[in-house]
């Protein structure tokens, strides 16, 4: 038996096909697109992961493929558009309404995983070849350019120059700027120049003969040798010191080098691809960066995008990432619509590994299930969900926990008052000492507790959750409280 690595998909309609073709393809899934009258062209002896059917355009098309599908009933089915009679088809998963969006079509592909799943059948998760990493999933229109320029770049052995924030996948681009080209077949080399310390990058990078230095018991290659015939990816270009970018200029130049403590001169064929989050232009300016070494670098440079200049992409890469967690044997999560727009709210400092980072983090904590918002971290919530709320009560019971609540939560260490006073002192008047005349207890606290829940609602935009969270309570509870106080977000 062959294993399955294709969708299924059954429609009359050209424009349809292109369509579904085009975002299954998005979200990593390959598939086969047949009209209903070339039916017979497919084999059905193979495990697939899903059929979507489709629109017939004649009624014998139609009698024909409902006949044809009954009896595959070990294929997970999926209905589009058409109208059918689901009753009888006993492997029938779920509908997918026109048009296609990625939440739906997401969870619809993960029925039918589980579905299969409940056969006995395990369906490989990574589908999509090892060359086209997660970083570049997308459409938005920086990561379309990205994917231009590699295309470009990939035919010639010019040196590239990556550029972009750190986590946005500078190391991906230079992977895939290897895998596309002539030395594809060659090493891909990397090295951090930053993590390395200054005395030892020079036996990193060129390598060292025996007896060269205290410890240096044998003699052994560096990584320009190792590269030989392929790429050499020279990562945080930025952080390399000044006496090494000569060193490492006048091999660019040369296509020679020595071993530290040799005298023999090597020649060495390696395309050199160097990436950084700093401005070298910058660095220039200021003689921390060689002028020439930076010509000499930067002949074709590719700029990686921010992943909050590229919110759009979030969707599919959150697929992919669940993809590949999969893959590794992680349990996948889905993420309803609501968790993937308050996710593209999130100014994402820490771009494509930070979100790749979060994806994780929900694997380990909700394996197999939907991951909503109020299952996100609290910084990454933008919206609020309705929770189930009980009705208020009158009761002086409830009245009297109330009271209690609101003395724990000012007077506990979650909350630091004096420091909130001190922003506002005008907003209520608490006295330092107690006057001879006493003071209405209750309503002093009431007047506290109000305004501390107002400056944690401004301060956080009206979002319930994380005014919570800064005041050291559930949600629910402060619900209940600006119920109490009768408080508007």
């Amino acid at each position: 038996m062959h294993t399955a690595t294709k969708v299924l998909v059954i429609e009359d309609d050209r424009q349809l096909q292109r369509d579904i073709q085009t975002i299954l393809h998005f979200v990593g899934e390959e598939c086969q697109v047949v009209a209903s009258q070339d039916l017979n062209q497919v084999d059905f002896s193979t495990v697939w992961t899903g059929c979507i059917l489709g629109n017939c355009s004649t009624s014998a098309d139609y009698a024909t493929v409902v006949g044809t599908i009954q009896s595959q009933s070990h294929i997970p089915l999926l209905v589009m558009g058409g109208e059918y009679e689901v009753d009888t088809l006993t492997h029938y998963v779920g509908d997918l309404e026109l048009p296609l969006n990625y939440p739906q079509l997401s969870d619809a592909l993960r029925h039918c995983k589980e579905f299969l799943g409940r056969k006995g059948i395990q369906i490989p998760s990574a589908t999509r070849k090892n060359t086209l990493f997660r970083s570049l999933v997308g459409q938005s229109q920086g990561i379309q350019s990205v994917r231009h320029l590699i295309e470009q770049v990939s035919g010639s052995d010019a040196s590239v120059l990556i550029l972009g924030e750190s986590g946005t996948g500078k190391e991906v681009v230079a992977r895939n700027v290897h895998y596309h080209s002539s030395r594809q077949k060659g090493p891909f080399v990397p090295v951090n120049c930053g993590a390395i310390p200054p005395d030892l990058l020079e036996s990193e990078l060129f390598g060292h003969e025996k007896g060269a230095f205290t410890g240096a018991i044998t003699s052994r290659k560096g990584r320009f040798e190792l590269a030989e015939g392929g790429t050499l990816f020279l990562d945080e270009i930025g952080d390399m010191p000044m006496p090494m970018q000569v060193k490492l200029l006048r091999v660019i130049q040369e296509r020679s080098f020595e071993r530290v403590g040799g005298n023999q001169t090597i020649k060495v064929n390696v395309r050199i691809v160097a990436a950084t989050h700093r401005d070298l232009d910058s660095m220039i300016q200021k003689e921390t960066f060689r002028e020439d070494l930076y010509y000499r670098l930067n002949v074709f440079p590719i700029e990686m995008p921010s992943l909050k200049e590229r919110k759009e992409d979030i969707p599919l890469l959150l697929q992919e990432l669940i993809t590949r967690l999969e893959a590794e044997g992680g349990h996948p999560v889905c993420f309803t619509p609501r968790a993937v727009n308050s996710l593209m709210e999130h100014h994402w400092p820490g771009n494509v590994r930070e979100l790749a980072n979060l994806v994780e983090r929900m694997i380990i904590l909700y394996p197999g299930s939907l991951v909503d918002v109020n299952h996100l971290p609290t910084k990454y919530r933008y919206s609020d969900i309705p929770e189930f709320q009980p009705e208020y009560n009158d009761d002086i019971t409830i009245i009297e926990d109330q009271e209690r609540d609101a003395l724990s939560d000012i007077f506990s260490g979650n909350i630091a008052l004096d420091e909130m006073l001190e922003q506002e002192p005008n907003d209520f008047d608490m006295p330092s000492s107690l006057p001879p005349e006493g003071v209405n207890l209750k309503e002093l606290l009431a007047d506290a507790e109000v305004n501390l829940i107002n400056q944690a609602l401004e301060a956080h935009n009206g979002v319930v959750a994380r005014a919570a969270d800064m005041l050291g309570m559930r949600r629910t509870t402060l619900v209940e409280k600006m119920r109490k106080y009768n408080l508007q977000r």
